[in-house]
């Protein structure tokens, strides 16, 4: 098979403009590409065209006064540009202004089916290297409607549908949970919590399921500021409301279809006014010039609208990838630079080496007051317990520690609201 061949086989070469696929072939026909090596073309040139980079034609390598010939001349010219993908992939993200970000929108369709089951279990990133709370997830909806381009949900389902479960309500109120135990579950892991309303009954349903069951500690994590229904159904106190934070930039640019922070930081406010206990996820933070300034000003705005006590929790992350999840963003193909950043194996992931990481957390933590630090329960999601030390001053032993404590906090918010 010809390198033409080759390269025309590759999923990501069709997603290339089509001067960058003409002028990659016309470089297959001069260095004859073996196939890994279009494989490695195809993902680079793909990455910097999501990236925002100058066409490929302009960082192709300079090989006029090269003596080199036959292969010598094609690994040159491959170890050139992989160079130069390292050093531009290394670099703090540069996002335009926003009148040049992309409007994009995930094109997903609503329907409802009947599951065999109810999705009940362990949190599907929870992982023996991480340190993790053992959180309960229930899957009220399968698969998001937003757009965010560094989502892992997208590894988990298939295709554009949203589904909900036409017997949901029936199976939640024929779970039986142990009155003597205290459970935290949450709803915001296949799908985001509140963006659907009381679509098909789903809020209905997990209201009804937390007003039965005291016990439950139920989490409600979204990146929306649909909190009408909530709030005109006399929803119990033991339903958490979390919001995911990220800065302006990173919300215009990667998390698309989302409310603007304003909306979400105002949907959290109605929602503490109502009296429930509120929280907030700083997840994924992520290493951008301008970072360092934006994430602390989120920060000042929710000391200036929260006190410490209507909060019960802060967590923080960052980007966390498997490989599948790289390729469903890749395959995309949308403007973006969440791939833009080194990756280095990170208990049997892919992510920020620890120096960046450390460098995330602590800029963070360090701007909330110290009555946030003292009152609100601050944890590391899907992180090694090495960086707890460096950057709380404190670890848990294991992880039904850490659970217990996460519950012991959370409930001791709650019952101040009641």
């Amino acid at each position: 098979m010809s390198s033409v061949s080759h390269l025309q086989q590759q999923p990501f070469f069709k997603l290339l403009e089509p001067a960058t696929r003409d002028f990659l072939l016309q470089q297959a026909e001069a260095l004859k590409f073996s196939m890994q090596d279009c494989r490695q073309l195809s993902e680079i040139a793909l990455d910097f065209q999501m990236w925002g980079e100058p066409p490929l034609a302009q960082l192709w390598p300079d090989l006029s006064s090269s003596k080199a010939q036959g292969k010598a001349r094609k690994q040159q010219a491959l170890r050139q540009l992989r160079e130069q993908w390292t050093q531009r992939r290394d670099q703090p993200n540069r996002y335009p202004d926003d009148s040049a970000a992309s409007k994009i929108s995930a094109a997903a369709e609503p329907c409802a089916i009947d599951k065999p089951s109810l999705g009940l279990g362990r949190c599907p990133v929870a992982s023996p290297r991480t340190l993790c709370c053992n959180l309960q997830t229930l899957d009220a909806v399968d698969n998001c409607g937003y757009g965010c381009s560094y989502c892992s949900i997208q590894s988990f389902f298939d295709g554009k549908q949203i589904h909900f479960d036409r017997g949901f309500a029936d199976k939640l109120r024929q779970l039986e949970l142990d009155p003597q135990k205290t459970y935290h579950i949450g709803t915001g892991q296949s799908s985001d919590s509140l963006m659907w309303g009381n679509s098909h009954g789903v809020l209905d349903a997990v209201i009804e399921f937390a007003r039965e069951n005291p016990n439950v500690i139920l989490e409600l994590k979204t990146k929306s500021a649909n909190v009408n229904h909530l709030l005109r159904a006399d929803a119990p106190k033991n339903i958490l409301c979390t919001w995911s934070l990220n800065t302006p930039t990173m919300i215009l640019h990667e998390e698309h279809g989302t409310a603007s922070l304003e909306k979400r930081l105002a949907a959290a406010r109605k929602v503490a006014d109502a009296g429930f206990t509120v929280g907030f996820h700083f997840h994924p933070i992520i290493q951008y010039e301008g970072w360092r300034e934006d994430y602390p000003a989120i920060v000042e705005q929710l000391g200036a609208m929260f006190a410490p006590e209507q909060v019960a929790l802060v967590s923080m992350g960052t980007l966390t990838y498997i490989k599948p999840v790289m390729r469903e963003i890749r395959n995309k193909g949308i403007p973006s630079q969440i791939l833009k950043m080194p990756l280095v194996d990170a208990d049997g992931k892919l992510s920020y080496p620890d120096d960046i990481k450390l460098d995330l957390f602590r800029t963070v933590y360090r701007a909330f007051p110290a009555a946030w630090r003292e009152s609100v329960f601050f944890y590391l999601c899907m992180e090694n317990r090495r960086f707890w030390q460096p950057v709380f001053g404190f670890e848990y032993a294991d992880n039904d520690e850490f659970e217990q404590a996460m519950k012991a906090a959370y409930l001791n918010k709650i019952q101040r609201q009641i």
